[in-house]
C-alpha cells in the first residue's frame, strides 16, 4: 500500500482535503502558494477563484460525513481545466499552465505505475 498525505486546502469556511502520494504533497502545497502570488496578475475574466494550502498531514480521519477526501490526480485535473480555459493577453500564463501540468504527468505517471504493480 503506497504512503499518501493530504493537503488540506481551505477557501473561506470551507476546507477541502485533497490525497496526494506522500512524495507529491509538497509540490502540490507549493504549486498552491505559487498559483495565489501570480494569480492577481491575470487580467482574464474568470479567473478561477484559489483555494490556499494550510497544511499537510500523514493520517487523516474524517469524522463529519458532509466531508469528502479527493484525489490528487482528480484535483489537479480541475485546476488544470479551471486555467486552460482562461483568455489571458497580458500575463504569460502558459508558465502557470506548465507547472500544472508538469505535476499532472508525474501523478498520472505514478498512478500508472501504482496500477501495473498490482
Amino acid at each position: 500500500m503506497p504512503t499518501m498525505r493530504y493537503v488540506i486546502l481551505q477557501q473561506e469556511q470551507q476546507l477541502q482535503f485533497v490525497e496526494m502520494p506522500a512524495d507529491y504533497a509538497y509540490q502540490l502545497s507549493a504549486l498552491n502558494l505559487r498559483l495565489h502570488k501570480e494569480i492577481d496578475k491575470l487580467t482574464a475574466a474568470d479567473v478561477p477563484v484559489l483555494p490556499w494550502a494550510i497544511a499537510e498531514c500523514d493520517n487523516l480521519d474524517l469524522l463529519n460525513e458532509n466531508l469528502t477526501i479527493i484525489g490528487g490526480l482528480d484535483y489537479i485535473n480541475a485546476l488544470e481545466e479551471s486555467f486552460a480555459v482562461l483568455r489571458e493577453n497580458h500575463y504569460p500564463l502558459i508558465s502557470l499552465l506548465t507547472e500544472i501540468r508538469a505535476l499532472q504527468a508525474q501523478l498520472e505517471q505514478w498512478y500508472e505505475e501504482e496500477m501495473e504493480a498490482l
